[in-house]
């Protein structure tokens, strides 16, 4: 026998109370909700910080190696300090991807300015990551493009400006940038596409290596199509006329 409808004059009561107990166990569950996000972001935000402290003495390893690592690809990886890099080579990169390098703090905002100033409808027609901001996207980030990762590369970016040496920053850099497959390192780079160490990189191989970052899939530095020489050929002219734009990564400068 089915149980029966409650009546009486305190069904009224017990409906307004069950209607009135669901607005505040809701609120209770979505404070509890938004306690475990903030958790969760501060324990990422503390896990950062102390890989960038970590990596500021050790050198790192990029979310690209890790993932190859975990689905049983290989990495091809050699770590070199930047004194064992040729010269070329950070100098190549500056001229090529962050020619303030050595005067921003980790986020060329002139930069960002004008590449907004100059965006349609259509979207920025070029970016403004500095090699802080690509290093920490390396470092921390997925490689897929969309406005939350370049949004969280600006942070990153100044953080790691602020606990780095500017020459610690290009030596981190120079040791994870992906230059083919499964290729990461100036070392690995030079090894694969030119045969020789990175100490012993020419000014035309360190351009060569420098317009392939981009594009380091489709862009090889050992053989370079016509419009990668054309490029290389480019970045080499700045180089020569460059001036003191990496001042910074000279021995005993910050």
């Amino acid at each position: 026998m089915g149980t029966a409808a409650r009546t009486g004059p305190n069904a009224g009561m017990v409906s307004a109370s069950a209607r009135r107990a669901r607005p505040k166990g809701l609120a209770a569950a979505m404070a509890r909700a938004i306690r475990l996000l903030a958790l969760v972001a501060l324990a990422g935000a503390a896990v950062i910080v102390g890989l960038s402290l970590l990596y500021a003495v050790v050198t790192p390893v990029s979310t690209l190696m890790l993932g190859r690592w975990l689905t049983g690809q290989a990495v091809e990886r050699t770590s070199a300090p930047l004194d064992a890099i040729s010269p070329h080579l950070p100098l190549a990169v500056i001229a090529s991807e962050d020619s303030r390098f050595c005067d921003h703090g980790g986020v060329d905002w002139d930069a960002i300015r004008t590449v907004v100033e100059e965006a349609d409808e259509d979207g920025p027609a070029r970016g403004a990551s500095t090699i802080p901001m690509q290093t920490a996207k390396n470092l921390f980030l997925w490689p897929s493009r969309s406005y939350v990762r370049k949004g969280l590369e600006l942070p990153l970016a100044l953080l790691i400006d602020a606990i780095w040496t500017k020459r610690r920053a290009m030596e981190n850099y120079l040791n994870v940038a992906e230059w083919g497959e499964g290729v990461f390192g100036a070392e690995a780079a030079a090894r694969r596409h030119f045969g020789k160490s990175a100490r012993d990189l020419s000014r035309r191989e360190a351009a060569l290596l420098a317009t392939a970052l981009p594009s380091p899939l489709r862009r090889h530095p050992g053989k370079p199509s016509r419009g990668h020489r054309s490029l290389a050929g480019k970045i080499e002219a700045r180089m020569s006329a460059s001036g003191p734009i990496d001042a910074c990564l000279r021995p005993n400068r910050g």
